[in-house]
């Protein structure tokens, strides 16, 4: 039997310690690595150049092979990226989603050496031509802030932020009584238009809860269970009032649940109870660029999936909030307001209504504000990388424009990108309302090196504007959804959306040691459905609207050339490679274009669909769209496509694009989406109905996101008002970071005409 001594733990080799080890054991192999990576000058390498170099050397040497079987291998395999500047190699490596190392290598003395995350980025920042030798450089460092509230720490815990938040209170809640007094001020608190919902003012102390309770439970348990709540309103002579269930049976539960959270809180009890508590009945989510509207809108520019995503979001949350409500036991109608930006100019949509009721929906309107400034209200759409100067005062205008619609205050804010985001930030921190992000895509991803060389990108996209903003909105929400795991924390290889502001630079501007936390138990994973109405599967041949067959037949294979297809399908037996998306650089349908372009073998087994955009320049005034038609022409050209490839113009028609998957999967075809990091979308939720991937779909509906969306507001809203203190300091920072350098890079965006010129 093996002793304590022999199974004694041994402590891992830092990343240092390894390459330390492979300079002693293989240092003539080492050096010669190190030496081809020098000599390629100045830059920035790839994990794959890294890799290749490493390919290129051993060869048939089979003492540099030994390179490849050691520790060095390892620090290579998990290395991000590597800074060469002779005769310094520096390495970013990254060992599991959301941990990090950084080592520096001097080749010409052989020299290893440990670095800090902003020794790390101030070395990085030596890149940049015009070197910033200000050694006084912003630095901005959000750990502080948190250091006292633990956090998980396995990679496999990222994106389950509420259950460990649950593990967390629960745990705080188990110490002593004392320690339960958050939870009757939280439950003391809650009204609704000055009415009481939970407990009156009976009940003003934890001894006084437990005697009532008891009282309470003693008295129901003596009912059927579907005694209405006008059966029992005695109740409220114990202090409890009629938020805790419309009938005996439900509010029994809730009372047996806060019994058990009295005498010995557990994480599954606690999220139960919170809940249910009545806490949101006014909801506003803001989705600020592009054509916001119901019909006729996608395709145009900046306006696609996200506006899918938010309208399926609020019939599901509507439907939601009228069900818990009723169980509740109250007489409460929900309110949603989707807030967006008024266009006067709207291109024959309705995106120049003030306000518009959601179909589907009773309580749930889409709110438009114009953008103002100075010189009057902007007329014409712009792009979401130039409305920058106009959200401080879009958010003033809206948090009156919503004060006036709902005569409340929200319960809950949801923002939808950078831009939406931040105006969420704004009137959460002006209201003291729960604030939720949603990413949908973070820019930082899709542009390779748009931190350290933002000079380059900020005429044209103003990511330092950009990035600021998400910095501020990460850090300000109470919590964040995502819809996949490798949006927060990327996978074994490539770094996540949110992992990559975990620490970035600025060059000239700021530098980030501590932006966002991944581990933070904000993140949750809470996966979009898809509209069962309009996507499902194929084989489902009763509900197939099979009277929109013969024009999506005219759509794909009709000869003729206009403004909505152009290319011709000579063979129209081959199966369809699909892809339907926005035209502009990220979705990358030129891509797939070039890609299949390239593929001769591809080309004699399958047409080639894309639908996307406009097939004109004249029709767009989106720059990254014009760029992206004329690229398109030029690669039909190129590659002699004319006979392979349909180009058809963006088609605004939900339902009949529902069936053209269908159709496309007919005809034996499959979907395509080989845009630059994006997380999953409806376009994917949607295409799953393509094939039998459908099976899956329980695990993938509104109503389960509703549920879940419904039940974290009322975690978060209680850890909101648990860490009220603590946040406190937090909240000071993101102003000072606010005023003090956002206000100023908003300046360098130019604003757009208000005739419409521009």
């Amino acid at each position: 039997m093996a002793t304590a001594d022999a199974r004694k733990l041994t402590k891992l080799p830092s990343m240092r310690e390894r390459v330390e080890d492979t300079l002693s054991a293989h240092r003539n192999e080492l050096v010669s690595l190190l030496s081809r990576y020098v000599a390629q000058g100045k830059g920035i390498l790839q994990p794959h150049h890294l890799i290749d170099e490493l390919d290129n050397i051993i060869g048939n040497d089979a003492a540099k092979a030994k390179l490849s079987d050691g520790p060095f291998n390892e620090v290579l395999q998990s290395a991000q990226e590597a800074i060469v500047l002779p005769p310094f190699v520096a390495i970013a490596i990254r060992p599991r989603p959301g941990v990090w190392e950084f080592v520096r290598v001097n080749v010409y003395e052989l020299s290893v050496e440990e670095l800090t995350v902003s020794e790390y980025l101030r070395f990085k920042e030596d890149l940049v031509d015009g070197q910033y030798e200000d050694r006084f450089v912003l630095e901005l460092d959000f750990e502080p802030f948190n250091a006292s509230f633990p956090r998980p720490t396995r990679s496999s815990s990222i994106g389950n932020g509420v259950q460990f938040l649950n593990r967390h209170l629960s745990s705080i809640m188990f110490r002593n009584k004392d320690s339960l007094e958050p939870l009757l001020d939280f439950l003391r608190m809650h009204r609704h238009k000055g009415h009481v919902l939970m407990l009156n003012d009976r009940i003003q102390r934890i001894s006084r809860l437990e005697s009532a309770l008891t009282k309470a439970e003693e008295y129901i348990s003596k009912l059927p269970s579907e005694t209405p709540y006008s059966d029992f309103e005695i109740l409220q002579g114990f202090g409890f009032e009629r938020g805790w269930g419309d009938t005996a049976g439900r509010a029994l539960e809730m009372m047996h649940l806060l019994s058990d959270i009295l005498q010995a809180p557990d994480p599954s009890t606690l999220e139960k109870f919170l809940g249910r508590i009545p806490m949101v009945f006014n909801v506003v989510i803001l989705s600020v660029h592009g054509y916001f509207g119901q019909a006729n809108v996608l395709g145009l520019p900046d306006t696609g999936g996200q506006v899918v995503y938010i309208l399926d979001q609020v019939r599901a949350l509507e439907n939601e909030m009228i069900r818990r409500i009723e169980k509740q036991g109250l007489r409460i109608k929900p309110r949603i307001l989707v807030v967006t930006r008024l266009i006067p100019d709207a291109k024959g949509t309705s995106c120049n209504q003030r306000l518009e009721r959601i179909s589907g929906c009773e309580f749930s309107h889409i709110l438009r504000i114009p953008f103002r400034t100075e010189h009057g209200v902007l007329r014409q759409w712009i792009s979401r990388f130039d409305v920058w100067p106009y959200l401080e005062k879009f958010a003033e205008d809206s948090a009156n424009e919503i004060a006036a619609e709902m005569q409340a205050i929200p319960d809950l804010i949801i923002g939808n990108y950078s831009d939406g985001n931040l105006v969420a930030s704004l009137l959460s921190h002006k209201m003291g309302v729960t604030e939720c992000t949603i990413a949908h895509a973070l820019e930082k991803t899709k542009y390779p090196d748009s931190d350290i060389y933002w000079k380059k990108f900020d005429e044209k996209y103003h990511f330092s504007c950009q990035f600021t903003a998400d910095l501020l909105a990460m850090n300000h929400s109470d919590f964040i959804i995502t819809s996949t795991y490798q949006e927060i924390a990327g996978t074994k290889n490539t770094v996540g959306q949110y992992e990559s502001h975990t620490s970035f630079t600025l060059p000239g501007l700021y530098r980030v040691v501590h932006g966002i936390d991944v581990f933070d138990p904000k993140f949750n994973i809470v996966s979009p459905g898809a509209d069962d109405c309009i996507y499902f599967p194929y084989s489902e041949k009763e509900r197939r609207l099979t009277s929109l067959h013969e024009s999506l037949e005219k759509l794909i294979y009709d000869p003729e050339q206009n403004a909505e297809h152009i290319g011709v399908l000579k063979d129209p037996s081959k199966p369809i490679i699909f892809s339907m998306a926005r035209l502009d650089r990220v979705k990358n349908i030129t891509g797939l274009v070039e890609l299949y372009g390239k593929n001769t073998k591809l080309r004699e087994l399958a047409n080639l669909v894309v639908v996307a955009g406009y097939l004109d320049v004249k029709q767009s005034s989106d720059r990254e769209e014009i760029s992206e038609i004329e690229k398109m022409h030029a690669l039909i050209k190129q590659y002699n496509l004319e006979g392979q490839l349909r180009w058809i113009a963006a088609q605004t028609n939900r339902a009949r694009n529902g069936e053209l998957y269908r159709y496309i999967a007919d005809k034996r075809g499959i979907f395509v989406q080989i845009s630059f990091k994006n997380a999953v979308k409806i376009q994917i939720t949607g295409s799953i109905y393509l094939k039998e991937a459908s099976k899956n779909r329980e695990r993938y509906t509104w109503k389960i996101y509703s549920e879940r969306l419904m039940t974290l507001a009322g975690v978060y809203g209680f850890w909101k008002h648990v860490s009220k203190l603590e946040r406190r300091e937090t909240r000071r920072y993101l102003e000072m970071f606010y005023i003090l350098k956002f206000r100023n890079l908003v300046k360098s965006v130019p604003l757009a005409a208000v005739d419409g010129s521009a």
